[in-house]
């Protein structure tokens, strides 16, 4: 198998990984069935590559087997956008639907991030409905699968371009990604639309570029949360620590 690496950090901050931690657990209770999955958003911008990465990353440290195909064959960002660097040429998933490379050829392990697998797009097409429209996509996610514990097809918007739908019809579930206070409630019910009718179950929806300032939860969540009683936890063991040296 061939190696990448990624260049840009995709460490979060406290209440990030927390969100992250009930996002892939949410995903983990989807049931064991539920293994091809595809993440897309309405518009683009709104994070779903990113999310897509953040999830990868934090299943295959809890020692899951999963692999990202990137699925935006028209202008994918992800090898740009992350920094991820690999020795040749990139050969990816338009290679292999127009049966130019064998699915073991277009498999990169990312050797710097747990381990995760990344299928490239190899190449922008044009008219990509053309070829997920064909038997060797779905069979592709169905060998996948196979082999690994999660396959995340990272798609376009499906709100601009009818490909994440195509690239649905060959899923188990599928996750939007919605950015917070800009998507308009009729994309989003229109995106479900499209997602119904390709027979694609939606798990669910990430409300993602959220400023922690602004949820209701925050002080529950927060790290003084914690602490708070991680410090009086420290003051009564002293407390009684100190009433235990005065009875010696």
């Amino acid at each position: 198998m061939k190696t990448a690496t990624v260049g840009q950090s995709l460490t979060l901050n406290y209440s990030g990984n927390e969100a992250l931690n009930t996002i892939c657990s949410n995903l983990n209770f989807a049931g064991r069935n539920i293994k091809k999955i595809v993440i897309t958003s309405c518009n683009a911008g709104e994070g779903k590559s990113y999310m897509t990465m953040q999830i990868a990353s934090n299943l295959a440290k809890r020692g899951k087997r999963v692999v990202i195909v990137d699925g935006d064959l028209r202008k994918s960002f992800i090898i740009k956008k992350y920094g991820l660097e690999t020795e040749g040429e990139w050969i990816g998933l338009a290679h292999y639907l127009v049966e130019y490379n064998t699915m073991d050829e277009i498999i990169y392990r990312l050797t710097n991030l747990y381990d995760v697998c990344f299928i490239p797009i190899g190449r922008d097409v044009a008219n990509p409905v053309q070829l997920l429209d064909t038997n060797l996509f779905p069979q592709l996610l169905d060998k996948l699968a196979q082999d690994f514990d999660l396959v995340l097809v990272d798609a376009p918007p499906i709100g601009i371009v009818i490909d994440a739908a195509e690239i649905a019809q060959s899923c188990d579930g599928a996750v939007f990604v919605i950015e917070y206070n800009k998507t308009r409630r009729k994309d989003i019910l229109d995106a479900k639309k499209q997602l119904t009718q390709a027979n694609c179950p939606i798990l669910g929806a990430v409300v993602n570029k959220v400023t922690f300032e602004s949820l209701g939860a925050k002080k529950y969540y927060n790290r003084s949360y914690y602490s708070h009683y991680t410090n009086e936890y420290y003051r009564r063991s002293s407390k009684k620590s100190s009433s235990d040296d005065k009875k010696k």
